[in-house]
């Protein structure tokens, strides 16, 4: 890392970057906004726009239930829970049995509830209430090499799924008809936007998670032409509003996660503005 460092006081010799945690916060915020801003698209295509705040949610129970059965290893209790939480939301809204909206809603407030239930046991939710806002400032070095390690894979999978994710957004039974495995091909994106989901959750936290990855998408939408515009416009709003949201929060020492939402959120008036202006 020392060298990464270096290279970044050589290019960006400015005052807030002096600190080491400012630094592997910028780091994070590269690493992560991108992905959670491509991901997004197709989460909004989707109308899936609470998807990941039941995804959120569902971070409080994996860690109750890792304490539970003595998994000591929180980000694998909370990767292995919201990747079948995902999976559980993705096979009963194929069903049909019920809206997305409603299955949704029903996901994202059963595992809050479970989550706050098995937590407040014995007083120990202080432990772990950070979860709900979140703290980018406390990244590590070996967090930054999952990071790392996420962003170009997740990128991969994106690309490799988006063709028949957006024929299938547009009509599952045209996309079922061109040969997509439609049930297997959204089975994939609901276990990809988990994992991201669950990488982030520590720095954005439950409250501020779903915002991040939906704000950017949806900004992107009202100023895009099409679908390359649209991720093209997405990733770009999530990474300024990473960049000057952290930047902001050092110089007003408040909340990184909230000032970078709140930064994503004045990205979407404007892209009302301009699409209002456009037509």
């Amino acid at each position: 890392m020392d060298g990464i460092y270096a290279v970044m006081d050589a290019l960006l010799p400015l005052e807030a970057l002096r600190f080491s945690f400012m630094k592997n916060a910028l780091l994070a915020v590269l690493l992560l906004t991108p992905l959670l801003g491509l991901l997004g698209t197709m989460a909004v295509n989707h109308q899936m726009a609470f998807f990941s705040d039941a995804l959120g949610h569902s971070a409080v129970t994996g860690i109750g239930l890792g304490m539970v059965l003595g998994l000591h290893n929180d980000l694998l209790a909370m990767l292995i829970f919201g990747v079948v939480w995902a999976v559980l939301i993705c096979l009963i809204k194929q069903s049909g049995s019920a809206s997305v909206d409603t299955v949704i809603s029903v996901f994202s407030s059963t595992s809050i509830a479970a989550g706050l239930l098995i937590l407040a046991r014995g007083g120990k939710f202080a432990r772990y209430s950070s979860l709900l806002i979140g703290d980018i400032l406390a990244v590590t070095p070996s967090d930054l090499l999952y990071l790392a390690i996420a962003l170009p894979v997740g990128v991969a999978v994106w690309m490799l799924l988006y063709n028949p994710l957006l024929l299938t957004s547009v009509s599952p039974s045209l996309a079922r008809s061109r040969g997509v495995r439609t049930r297997l091909t959204e089975g994939a994106f609901v276990v990809l936007v988990a994992v991201a989901v669950m990488l982030a959750i520590r720095w954005v936290g439950v409250m501020l998670i779903n915002a991040l990855l939906i704000l950017p998408a949806a900004a992107g939408r009202n100023l895009a032409r099409n679908s390359r515009q649209h991720a093209l416009f997405s990733v770009l709003i999530a990474l300024i509003s990473g960049i000057a949201g952290l930047f902001l929060a050092y110089a007003q020492d408040t909340s990184a996660g909230a000032s970078i939402v709140l930064v994503a959120a004045v990205f979407y008036v404007l892209s009302l503005a301009g699409r209002r202006w456009r037509k």
